[in-house]
């Protein structure tokens, strides 16, 4: 058997492994990438999921993540500004392409696709390599970046399946004992997502065929609180496409979850259902909607039950997750008393170190067929809509517990089942891979085990990385391009205890926070920015953060009513300044699915 050795080994080709393996590589050390799909990108690209949720705010859009949207910016024909599930969405062949591209720049990146792990190498405690179908890849660390964790299961390092009640981390969100929703649905639901595309009034799509077991009363009442327009306009993408990933009577499946994770011919037969659950609810769209709808050509490439319009493999909203040095808990995410942030996370190793590696915003929601599951609230309104609290992801839970040569990377970090809805989304997993990227790459260069890093190193090579800097500290006025970014990011990992919980940067030392950057300043606002069109209206103060502006001109929309919203933090502030029913010019771009005016400057008198 051919045996191959690097530096660094990632093992999935995920949204977190992509990541991680540009990362690995851009440091200048050896790593082969290996998927199971020809697609990289995971649930951002072979899942379908190209409507990602979380980090969409400007301050929050820093590394891998910020850069593959300012990439997609220029690429995606027709702009990223169609649904209204998420402020970006994109034809998943683009972001597929895009992360080829990169990987394909880095002559220091093997990527080997269509094989999967099937042994685990192991020298007492330490992981040497993976062996897969056709050969084996013996590395100096090896990072699990599967969908459903499949490294942690080979190599037997402990990991959790299910929920966790009460009593062990007291989340509040967490059921007090067993009961009929913790047995039916031991992990979320997963989504085999689907893209229908709008033939046109003129032409009929072919027929959607039914698959085996159809019953429509599955689907009844799907969009019966939306309407067919705005349930379509939810995942609509570029070129008259529709990505279906809608969780009310819709292609969600959660049948006998659990066999996901038992053998292989228990988990090929459900996939097998999900996928066959999918195409029945597209028929039933198309049965409902007419042939107007019907299935997009050629938009992913064959794999076992997906290709052509359906995606390569479901959307895995949960894994096995890793039994790491640390636990990310419900907890940990919510915003600290009479704030809109989480707590930094303290350094297991003692001392007031902070030990956060990568920022999420994401709201929180679990996705059980049928059910609706409360969750503690995390949200926020900000710049005119509805937002996630910022937490952030510490570098111990990508660490396991006891083994070495090891870490993780996607939805298999360290984490409960309660807190992994609001970690498993992908922009955070994306810049987890970046930082766990990084942190074999240190390790390899400091000829040193992931555990024994000093989390202050990864969170410098982070902060200072020459092509896509992360944030490590979440600051909602404090965006990377400005120019003292990376000065309040080391102040507040220096003197955590300053830390504002409204998350906003004060007038601290010789800084200028955010708010001193202007349209006029010499830099941008949003880096590789649409082309904003002005606007003229009479502006309305409808609520607390709830503003519309009924438009004079363009003449295109005089008369028109949208509602006003923004990503950064500037405009937000002048909003929440503005004066009702006053004359007002801002510049930005429409969303027609959310009935957006997206804004990104004020003129003021």
């Amino acid at each position: 058997m051919n045996e191959l050795t690097t530096d660094v080994l990632v093992v999935g080709g995920g949204t977190g492994g992509t990541a991680a393996a540009i990362q690995s590589a851009r440091q200048g050390v050896q790593t082969i990438l290996v998927s199971e799909f020809p697609w990289l990108g995971g649930m951002l690209t072979s899942a379908g999921v190209s409507a990602p949720d979380g980090n969409e705010l400007v301050a929050f859009q820093t590394g891998l993540w910020g850069a593959f949207l300012r990439e997609l910016r220029q690429r995606q024909i027709g702009g990223l500004d169609n649904s209204w599930v998420s402020m970006f969405s994109f034809d998943p062949r683009t972001g597929a392409k895009l992360l080829a591209d990169w990987v394909q720049q880095l002559p220091n990146l093997k990527w080997i696709a269509g094989q999967t792990p099937l042994e685990i190498l192991q020298q007492g405690n330490c992981i040497t390599g993976v062996r897969f179908e056709n050969f084996t890849v013996k590395a100096k660390v090896t990072l699990d970046a599967t969908e459903l964790g499949d490294v942690l299961a080979l190599a037997d390092v402990p990991y959790r399946w299910g929920w966790e009640l009460q009593s062990e981390f007291e989340e509040p969100s967490a059921p007090v004992s067993v009961n009929d929703l913790t047995q039916q649905y031991p992990v979320q639901s997963p989504t085999w997502v689907v893209v229908l595309k709008d033939f046109g009034e003129t032409e009929d799509a072919p027929e959607i065929p039914l698959p085996p077991d159809y019953s429509p009363n599955q689907f009844a009442g799907a969009w019966d609180n939306y309407g067919a327009e705005q349930f379509l306009n939810y995942g609509r993408l570029p070129g008259g496409l529709f990505m279906i990933n809608w969780p009310l009577c819709g292609n969600d499946y959660g049948e006998g979850v659990g066999r996901l994770v038992e053998s292989t011919d228990k988990q090929q037969q459900f996939l097998q259902e999900a996928r066959w659950h999918t195409q029945g609810f597209a028929h039933f769209i198309q049965s409902q909607l007419g042939h107007r709808y019907g299935l997009a050509d050629n938009i992913f490439p064959d794999s076992l039950f997906g290709g052509g319009a359906y995606a390569l493999h479901p959307y895995y909203r949960e894994s096995r997750r890793l039994q790491g040095l640390v636990t990310v808990r419900e907890q940990d995410l919510l915003p600290v008393a009479d704030g809109r942030v989480a707590a930094l996370p303290i350094d297991i190793n003692g001392g007031n170190a902070i030990a956060s590696i990568a920022v999420g915003n994401y709201a929180n929601d679990h996705h059980y067929p049928g059910i609706n599951f409360p969750l503690k609230s995390k949200s926020v309104r900000w710049g005119g809509r509805w937002t996630g609290t910022p937490f952030t992801i510490p570098y111990g839970c990508l660490v396991p517990r006891s083994t070495d040569g090891l870490l993780v990377c996607e939805k298999n970090i360290s984490v409960s089942h309660i807190a992994n809805g609001a970690t498993r989304l992908q922009p955070v997993v994306m810049n987890i891979g970046q930082a766990a990227g990084m942190a074999a790459a240190l390790s390899v260069s400091l000829n040193c085990q992931p555990r024994d890093l000093q989390v202050r190193s990864i969170q410098e090579a982070l902060l200072q990385d020459p092509v896509a800097p992360a944030a490590i500290i979440p600051l909602f006025n404090l965006p990377s391009h400005h120019p003292d970014w990376l000065s309040w990011q080391r102040y507040y990992l220096d003197n955590p205890e300053n830390y504002p919980a409204t998350g906003n940067t004060k007038g601290l030392g010789t800084f200028k926070p955010e708010t001193n950057v202007t349209a006029e300043s010499s830099q941008p606002l949003i880096p590789n920015s649409y082309h904003s069109t002005p606007f003229t209206g009479v502006f309305q103060r409808c609520n607390h953060q709830d503003y519309r502006i009924t438009l004079t001109t363009p003449e295109a929309h005089e008369g028109q009513t949208w509602t006003l919203i923004t990503l950064l933090s500037s405009v937000d502030e002048q909003l929440q300044s503005c004066i009702d029913q006053e004359q007002l010019t801002v510049w930005g771009h429409l969303n027609h699915s959310g009935c957006w005016l997206v804004v990104e400057k004020i003129d003021l008198p």
